[in-house]
């Protein structure tokens, strides 16, 4: 009986050996980070933080985009295979009720052959993702979306990446279908996509330089088009992007973002500065610090419906013009070990623009926020 036992354990095992060596996954993983914040008007926060009052001061618990997830891929024929992906970030310091603790991520499902990767679901699009490692303060308060649109999640699409041609140069490009013009473009039945082209490597191990360029039409609202290199220098990161934008809701509202950073590596500890100027107004600082809303999103940062103010175009949103905003961010972080990072930053908001001609200063935002985070 004992014998027995054994070998059908044995031959579980080996089972479970057999199929690993066919299939990569599935593979689980996750993500814990929350972060302690002081802010002057709490302009910038993150939108589940509890207990939050535009434009009041205070000193919160947030969660940064915290998640779980499930992944892999598995052969089907030679040169094809299946990659899929589930992934639901989870708020612990929501006090919106046990209906909002869990929501839709990057979730897609797909093939990979040798002319490139093809996946259907949600996944942030290829603008955003032509970001590379540009955006130094990602997934805080500080995220260089405070100040820019289109840093996009969105469902119902198709998703291509080429392979790495002679390995430097990737293109890519992702469409939404139809159903999702009425909520996300102009609600004229036109297209709305995304390409983008890739130079290099954004985490500096193949080559020590990174470049794209990227076109946005009609996802979050607006046409834009940005630019982005970043170069790594021994200790030194130093990187730039210029990013061009129009609404496709207002003829009205257009303009530029500028952003420049640089970052140091001391001994293990990555310090960081980071500028950005902007006169278009599309960024979350400037519509929540001035009470506008153009595009709603969720607390997970995908689109949900354009603003009715926006919509309408109404006096209000016409009569808006010289837009002028701009941060700084200085702040570092530290791995204390393979999983785990210390953060910390200090940002400063500011700008102002024109109603019906008449110069309306924005309130300042001061933020000040140390955090952990956890990868597993």
């Amino acid at each position: 009986m004992k014998k027995s036992f054994i070998s059908a354990s044995v031959a579980t095992v080996l089972a479970a050996a057999s199929f690993g060596a066919l299939a990569d996954g599935p593979s689980f993983y996750g993500r814990f980070d929350l972060m302690i914040t002081n802010s002057q008007n709490s302009d910038t926060l993150q939108g589940d933080t509890a207990g939050v009052t535009k434009g009041d001061s205070g000193t919160y618990l947030e969660n940064n985009f915290s998640w779980l997830g499930v992944k892999g891929s598995e052969k089907i024929a030679d040169g094809v295979d299946i990659v899929y992906q589930g992934e639901w970030g989870f708020e612990n310091t929501s006090n919106t009720g046990s209906s909002t603790v869990f929501n839709s991520r990057n979730t897609f499902f797909g093939f990979k052959t040798a002319a490139g990767t093809a996946v259907f679901g949600r996944k942030d699009t290829v603008f955003k993702n032509s970001e590379g490692g540009i955006d130094l303060f990602g997934n805080t308060n500080a995220d260089m979306d405070r100040m820019l649109q289109a840093q996009s999640r969105v469902a119902d699409g198709v998703f291509y990446y080429s392979p790495k041609i002679a390995d430097v140069l990737t293109l890519n490009a992702n469409y939404q279908f139809d159903d999702n013009n009425a909520t996300t473009s102009a609600g004229d039945g036109s297209s709305q996509y995304a390409l983008s082209a890739t130079l290099g490597d954004k985490g500096f191990k193949a080559q020590n330089y990174y470049a794209a360029a990227a076109y946005n039409k009609g996802i979050n609202g607006i046409d834009a088009y940005r630019v982005v290199g970043q170069v790594k220098l021994e200790q030194f990161k130093v990187g730039g992007l210029y990013q061009k934008s129009e609404s496709v809701l207002n003829s009205n509202l257009d303009g530029s973002t500028y952003l420049v950073n640089v970052a140091y590596n001391l001994n293990g500890v990555n310090l960081k500065a980071e500028y950005i100027y902007d006169d278009s107004g599309f960024g979350s600082y400037f519509s929540n610090a001035a009470g506008l809303t153009y595009v709603t999103v969720d607390s997970n940062g995908d689109q949900v419906t354009k603003s009715t103010t926006m919509k309408a175009n109404n006096a209000t949103t016409r009569a808006i013009s010289d837009v002028s905003v701009s941060n700084i961010i200085v702040g570092a972080d530290y791995k204390v070990a393979k999983t785990t990072l210390l953060y910390g930053h200090y940002a400063h908001y500011e700008g102002d623009y024109k109603l019906a001609g008449s110069k309306i200063d924005l309130n300042d935002d001061n933020v000040v926020s140390v955090g952990v985070r956890y990868d597993f």
